[in-house]
This record gives structure tokens, sequence and C-alpha cells, in this order.
């Protein structure tokens, strides 16, 4: 699913009315009932008090159009437009006059005018700002927002939590809607991902407006939203006539004192990934642990005992992934430089071995090409600098992709990948992930596609979607604390599988919810 700046949004609006040879206001009132054909439906009349706060903009004019249909089917409404400015929309003001024809009158809220109340069991449509806001809102707006977002009244924001900005980070978390729902037109929005803006919304849900259909498949985007659907696609099914070397050798370079169980996660989530073989090269201490935990595992060592200091092998592997408990001593730092110089093969760089690109950027130029880096938020920070906000953040990740031709996978709630100009939001994935190994886990689930021939980008996208499907799949017998990295690797198979499920029929699904 494509995800469109605001400036693509507008632009679907004006050919949309262009096309269809209708008003603007035609739109709007498309968007509006939309949006109360969904509350209409959840709700089927409930005598629950529904305070509407609406901007002077289109925004708030889908807010009043609401309104005119929640009272047409009588429900207990009271409208509040918050006058920040003498500006009105042409729209806003059509509906305004709308409503009035109804005998309901808003209330006009100025900079001096006292707050309303509102009850915890009443509901809240917040229609003030849309994704046009550039700017922090007036003082006395922001206590406004501060007022609905206290009263612990259920609230329902049209398209975008108002204050948040649609392509750029907050100046003033204060002054944020903090949504318990969001009906967003058409697409989400990029900051309903990002983990400075994604805590502002609790749920998300698109409501198709029948925006041009043309328009919205041939506009490129700056970003996806991957899903089932989109990973669908690049999976590779099994031939018949296959045998292990169809499906690739993984490498998994990795390990020192008291951190081999690293390797063991990244080199068994590669076999369960599909990889055909895979080797592990340890230090010498890893040998036993290896051989007796991953009997399918394969087992070289370096000449040290504890750590490595020589990263040589006589083997060719597909792909190479590489970082996983290694440690940052001198010796290894050392032996990790020499190898990337020599190496051409494809790479799936993690954890220690980004930290010690990180302190000798000078390696970053003999990196194969479309290697892929999967750092957490502090590795990331530490390759390519502080940021002032996610979408700074975006900004700097794209630049070190096309500069240095790889592939970045930024970990997190809703881990992006990046590929040049490009990136990819995942939407698998839970908070039980975050627990230790849960990294290993992906470099090997990367590693094991890539080892199959999948294309870089596609490994990367595709793994860390079945990573968190996962720890979906896992969470549903584990809860969030219990959940540790063996049983990500343990439901990898269960993620494949559910690839090719068809969704049970809602009758069923309700059945089941039942029983």
């Amino acid at each position: 699913m494509k995800l469109y700046s605001a400036k693509q949004i507008y632009k679907a609006d004006q050919i949309s009315i262009k096309k269809e040879e209708i008003g603007s206001n035609e739109l709007m009132e498309r968007a509006a009932l939309q949006l109360f054909n969904w509350m209409h439906l959840r709700m089927q009349g409930a005598p629950v008090k529904i305070h509407l706060f609406c901007g002077i903009g289109n925004n708030g004019g889908d807010g009043i159009a609401l309104a005119r249909h929640l009272v047409d089917h009588g429900y207990n409404v009271e409208v509040y437009v918050v006058n920040y400015s003498e500006k009105r929309s042409k729209d806003f003001l059509i509906n305004l006059d709308r409503l009035k024809d109804r005998k309901v009158w808003p209330h006009f809220m100025n900079s001096d005018d006292e707050l309303p109340q509102i009850g915890g069991e009443d509901i809240i449509v917040d229609g003030i700002f849309g994704i046009g806001l550039n700017r922090t809102p007036d003082e006395w707006v922001v206590k406004i927002i501060q007022h609905l977002n206290n009263s612990k009244a259920f609230i329902l924001s049209i398209d975008i939590p108002s204050g948040l900005f649609t392509d750029q980070g907050p100046d003033n978390f204060q002054a944020i809607i903090k949504s318990n729902y969001v009906l967003s037109f058409q697409t989400p929005k990029l900051v309903f991902f990002l983990p400075e803006t994604g805590t502002f919304i609790e749920q998300w849900e698109v409501l198709d407006i029948g925006l041009d259909p043309e328009y919205l498949r041939v506009t490129e985007t700056d970003y996806e939203l991957i899903g089932k659907n989109e990973v669908l696609t690049m999976y590779k099914p099994r031939e018949k006539y296959g045998h292990k070397g169809t499906y690739g050798h993984s490498l998994i370079i990795g390990g020192s004192y008291g951190k081999i169980g690293s390797v063991c996660l990244s080199s068994r989530a590669a076999l369960h990934a599909g990889s055909g073989l895979v080797t592990s090269f340890v230090p010498k201490i890893g040998y036993s642990i290896l051989q007796t935990s991953l009997p399918e595992v394969m087992v070289l060592t370096d000449t040290d005992e504890n750590e490595l200091t020589d990263i040589k092998f006589n083997l060719e592997p597909s792909v190479i992934g590489v970082g996983v408990g290694i440690g940052t001593s001198e010796v290894t730092i050392k032996a990790l430089s020499s190898f990337l110089k020599s190496n051409k093969l494809p790479l799936v760089i993690d954890a220690d071995a980004l930290n010690i690109l990180s302190k000798n950027k000078a390696l970053l130029k003999d990196l194969s090409e479309d290697s892929i880096l999967t750092p957490h938020p502090k590795e990331l920070e530490r390759l390519i600098g502080n940021w002032k906000d996610d979408f700074e953040k975006l900004a700097k990740v794209k630049e070190f992709s096309k500069k240095y031709k790889c592939i970045v996978v930024i970990k997190g709630a809703h881990t992006i990948i990046v590929h040049g100009e490009k990136g990819y939001v995942n939407t698998t994935g839970n908070p039980g992930m975050a627990t230790a190994g849960s990294g290993d886990v992906l470099t090997g689930i990367i590693t094991g596609l890539r080892a199959q021939g999948y294309p870089a980008l596609d490994a990367a996208i595709f793994g860390v979607y079945l990573h968190g499907r996962s720890g979906d799949i896992a969470v549903e017998s584990t809860g969030f604390q219990s959940l540790t990295a063996s049983h990500l690797i343990a439901n990898l198979a269960g993620a494949f599988i559910d690839l090719f499920k068809m969704p049970e029929p809602p009758e069923v699904e309700k059945e089941n919810q039942q029983n």
C-alpha cells in the first residue's frame, strides 16, 4: 500500500474533482458519509453524547458535514468550532449553512472562552486540523487539545490527529491530539508508523472516499506499507527437483566468549528460513556448543579460543551474515577489516560489526554492493549521527544508503527498510519482540532468504515481515512478557504457512470469537 504525502493527496483531490466533474463540496460530502457510516454501523443509535470539535478548514468542514448526518439520525451532538482564524474554507461555510438549516448552532470557541465539560463516557470527534497543518497551533488552541486529551473520553480523529504534521516532525508534543482511533482518508499517513508520532494513534483504519484510482496507481511514493499482499509477490516456491544446493549456503560469522548463543540463534533462523546449507564460523569455544545444539549446522573455527582473530574459510557461501556476538576488541576489528577488504560476496551485517563500522567509517566503502545493514536505534545513531526528528533520521538514512549502495533495516515497532530514495514500512510485529536475541534471529532469516536467491531488497523486506509475523503468531500463546527469540524461530514455519491462509468468512470469525 502506498503512503502518499499531503501534496499528493491534495493533487488526487483535484484530479478526482476534475475527472468526475463534481464540486469539492461533493467530495467532502462523500468523505462525511463514509465517516458517518463507519460510526453508525458501530453505534446503532446509542444514546451517547458526541462532541465534535471542528476547525475552519476542510478538515473542520468534514466534521461539520458529519455532524449533520449524526443529527439527521437522532444522535446527541454538540458542535464546537475552534475559531483559530478569520479565513474559512468555502466547503466549510457550505456545510455550516447546511447544519444551521437544521437549527443546530455550533459553539464558536475563541481564545478567552471557557473549556466545555466532557464526560468520560462521551465521544469526541476531532476535526480541528487536517493534513495541511504546517505550524504549531496557537497556545489557546493547544489548551483545547490538552483539555480533550485529559477528558478520558474516546477520541476519534478525522484523517489525522489534530496538531500532527503529515510530512515533518512535531515542534510541540503537547499540541497533538492523542487519538484512540483515526479514520484516514484513502491511505494511512507515514507519521502513523514513526516512533515519535505513532504514539498519538492507538488504532487506524482507511476509508475509501473514491479518489481517482488511475492517479493513485501511477503515482510513485517515497514510502510503501508492507503487508501480506506485498510480500506474497516476492515468495519463491520450492522446486520439485530441488536439492540442498539449490537453496544456497549461508555462512554466519560471529560469536565470542559468552556470546555464542547469538550465532546459534542466527544459524538456526537461517535454516528455518529455508537456506539449503548453513555453516557457522566461530571462535574455538563455540565448536562444541554448535555441534551439540545444532546438528544440522556445519562449524568452522578461528584459531583463537575466545574471539575472532582471522576470518578465513575454504568454502564459497551464497551469502554471509556477520556481526552477531563478535565483540569489538582490537584483534576482532582487525580481522573484520581484513575480511571486508577481500570479500565480494553478499553481506548481512548486524550487531558489533555495525559498531565496528561506525568507529571505522573508512570500512564502509569496502562493503559489497547491496549489503544489508540491520541496526537498532543506537547502532543507527552511531552510523549516521544524531537527528532532530524521525523525518531527519529517514533523510539521513536515505543519503547513507545511496552513498554506500546498501540497504538499511531500521529496526523498531514498525521496522523501515530503506533502499536509496525508497522506504518500506513493515506492519507485523509486537512489543513482545523487544527481547534479547530477536535481532540475531532477524539476521539469520534475512541471510537464509538471500542464500535462496532472493534479491537483496526482497530478502530484507520479506525477512522483516516474516520475523514480525512469527512474533505475532508466537505471542498468542506466550503473551508479550514471555516471548523469547527462540519462539520467533519456532513459529517461523507458521509465518510461512500463514502467507497462503485465506481469511475466515465474517460469520466463522464471529463464531470463533464467541467460542
